[in-house]
């Protein structure tokens, strides 16, 4: 079992070139990768994109990136003189309507916002595509472990609270046939209290019980309810991506509760059922984060 939190950061380099990638992960229904990779290296979100699933399956993946080139002598400054153009045109226009001076120099024209670009060797893309993939793949790998930490903690949470939902199933389990029993002695008291002078019927009494069992019976109800929790247990321990799996059974588990709760009149099994719903809203909570 995993959480779906944590961070993870990788580094790679070769032929000059170093990449650092970090990611930061929360929950998230499904797998979504949000990366912050430079406009020049867009082509490159695939090789990235498949190094995270490689190890993450599940939640919200923030990617930050930073790529250097130190290979000097590769690098190719260009200025777009269109768009430089404009800009100087622009500033002759405003010089000449409001009055303002017109200062503009070569220095300061190589500060005009996309005026000059930086070429990130385009000629070997497939160094930088290796050394992406390499970085990010660490990266997946430490966020992996840090997440597979956590969830050993929501592990032992999980584990905890299903054997409370078991202590209070048991103590539904031993009450139904005394329930039953003690239904039966308050009815043959009243029917006597208002009959003092009529005889029992005992054949009448043991239908009316019978019927007030057949409304009441839990008894599928709990079994249901255990089958879910073995699920639950046996989904917990198999080291597979299971957090939509054991969400889909914390439903089913609530829906039987809710079944028996609104089946029995017995104070007991009720406030029982009550306390188990109660453990199953913490459940609910913890898987939230689950992979």
């Amino acid at each position: 079992m995993k959480s779906m939190t944590g961070y993870g950061k990788g580094f790679a380099s070769a032929s000059g070139r170093e990449v650092t990638v970090e990611l930061k992960s929360v929950n998230n229904r499904y797998l979504e990768v949000n990366s912050r990779l430079p406009k020049a290296l867009s082509m490159f979100e695939e090789s990235l994109r498949k190094a995270i699933g490689q190890y993450i399956k599940r939640g919200a993946v923030d990617v930050y990136f930073t790529y250097e080139n130190k290979n000097e002598d590769e690098k190719v400054v260009t200025a777009d003189f269109g768009l430089i153009s404009e800009y100087v045109s622009v500033a002759k226009q405003i010089e000449q309507r409001f009055g303002i001076k017109n200062d503009i120099t070569a220095g300061s024209a190589m500060k005009f916002p996309e005026a000059i670009k930086v070429e990130v060797n385009k000629d070997k893309p497939e160094i930088i595509a290796e050394i992406i993939y390499e970085a990010t793949l660490e990266a997946a790998k430490a966020l992996d472990d840090m997440r597979a930490v956590e969830g050993k903690t929501i592990f032992a949470d999980l584990s905890d609270i299903v054997k409370k939902i078991k202590s209070h199933l048991a103590a539904v389990v031993q009450r139904v046939p005394v329930m039953m029993d003690e239904y039966r002695e308050k009815l043959k008291a009243r029917i006597s209290e208002y009959l003092k002078e009529v005889e029992l019927d005992e054949a009448r009494l043991v239908n009316e019980v019978a019927f007030f069992a057949d409304k009441a019976d839990i008894n599928e109800e709990i079994q249901r309810l255990n089958s879910h929790i073995t699920q639950f247990e046996a989904c917990c321990e198999s080291g597979e991506p299971v957090g939509r799996k054991l969400d889909f059974i914390s439903q089913e588990m609530n829906r039987e509760m809710n079944t028996m709760g609104s089946k029995s009149n017995d104070v007991t099994i009720t406030n029982a059922v009550v306390a188990m719903k109660n453990e199953l809203e913490k459940i609910k909570e913890q898987i939230r984060n689950v992979e």
